[in-house]
């Protein structure tokens, strides 16, 4: 396999995740409406059980690709993720449906813990971090796309199709690493699989200072763009009246996701993953500020042309800090990828869901609960990047690869 294919492939592995979660999105007043749920808010439980039943499954995932190898456990998760979608289109009821995307959750963690144990397999340093970019660039599609298709595949039917279009994607996923992806773990790194060998994983990666605090760093920042996915719609078309034009809204705000991703990897390897990341994340608190500072003194609440530039423009800083912190907190840890994946992805999705679903269950009628998420977030992810770095910022530790 070449590298723009593996790029390609790891990056479908990976937005298998983002399709469950975004694709949901147009469809969520409908799941409600059909399935009897009353408070607006709590139509936000489809994400959130998706997100907790992902977090806490990537904690086996690592460990057992790490004894058994990468593809198989793989395919065990795809094969999750299609059986589950399957059955959600014959759910019954809102909370049978809630228990059926945990599931899900649980087969998509596989994506996510395997695909950046396979990249670590085969790149370390910058040149991951370039890849990692690479990959996010392709995965970033997704999010741009995924509310569209999921308005147009309503167009067609019902909610119900959103699931059987998740399932078909997800076979053909599966087929194309099948055929295409040979084993990527070394003899020499397979790990025993036991109660000894986990938990020394585990302390390996969660005594490691700088694997740590990266991935606290993260967890926080992420906690900001899941309070945002939460609420999206209620903000787009609740607060702005966007309608039927909330996806490209979504979408437009994704690309930037993207682009950012793309310039990354054009950058990475001549000015290393902390200059960029650091300079990001000065950048992203430094426009949370501003937006904190218009949404505060801005009566009723800022008009759309300024929300959407400002929220595009925190994104984009967005884009360099996930990938590069993501990097920055797997490069130690080479030795235990597939355990190190499992456990910062872990801590990554659950702390984050917890925060997003936090500010999603905050909202008021007004974007203030999610600007006040984004600023706070944003000052709790730069302390814990200067624990990591000793106060230091903007030191290259690693020389290009």
């Amino acid at each position: 396999m070449g590298k723009i294919e593996f790029i390609a492939l790891m990056a479908f592995l990976m937005a298998l995740n983002a399709l469950a979660i975004d694709i949901m999105l147009p469809g969520l007043q409908q799941i409600g409406a059909s399935l009897g749920v009353e408070n607006e808010n709590h139509r936000q439980y489809v994400i959130s059980a998706y997100l907790i039943g992902f977090a806490f499954a990537q904690l086996l995932y690592g460990p057992i690709s790490d004894r058994f190898g990468r593809r198989l456990p793989m395919f065990v998760g795809l094969g999750i993720y299609v059986v589950s979608s399957l059955a959600a289109i014959f759910v019954p009821s809102f909370a049978a449906l809630l228990a059926l995307r945990f599931i899900q959750g649980i087969g998509s963690a596989a994506m996510r813990v395997i695909t950046v144990s396979i990249v670590r397999d085969i790149f370390g340093g910058r040149a991951m971090a370039e890849v990692m970019s690479l990959i996010m660039m392709v995965f970033m599609v997704i999010p741009v796309m995924a509310p569209s298709i999921g308005q147009v595949v309503m167009l067609f039917g019902n909610w119900h199709l959103i699931f059987a279009f998740m399932a078909v994607v997800a076979m053909i996923v599966w087929a194309w690493m099948y055929i295409r992806l040979p084993e990527t773990l070394h003899e020499d790194d397979v790990r025993p699989f036991t109660v000894r060998s986990v938990l020394g994983g585990f302390r390996i990666v969660l005594t490691d200072r700088v694997a740590l605090c990266y991935t606290l760093a993260s967890t926080f920042i992420f906690g900001a763009l899941f309070g945002f996915i939460n609420s999206a719609q209620q903000i787009y078309v609740g607060i702005y009246g966007l309608g039927v034009w909330f996806p490209v809204a979504f979408a437009a705000v994704a690309a930037f996701m993207a682009l950012s991703s793309f310039v990354n990897a054009k950058l990475v390897g001549r000015f290393g993953m902390r200059k960029l990341s650091h300079g990001a994340l000065v950048g992203f608190l430094t426009v949370n500020t501003l937006w904190l500072a218009l949404t505060l003194v801005w009566p009723g609440h800022v008009p759309f042309p300024i929300f959407i530039v400002l929220f595009a423009l925190a994104m984009f800083q967005f884009g360099w800090i996930g990938s590069n912190f993501n990097s920055l907190a797997m490069e130690p840890l080479g030795h235990v990828a597939g355990t190190a994946s499992s456990v910062l992805g872990f801590m990554g999705t659950a702390g984050g869901t917890v925060i997003g679903a936090i500010i999603g269950q905050s909202f008021n009628g007004t974007a203030l609960p999610l600007v006040t998420g984004f600023f706070t977030l944003s000052i709790i992810g730069l302390i814990f990047v200067l624990i990591a770095e000793r106060g230091k910022l903007f030191q290259a530790h690693n020389k290009p690869v």
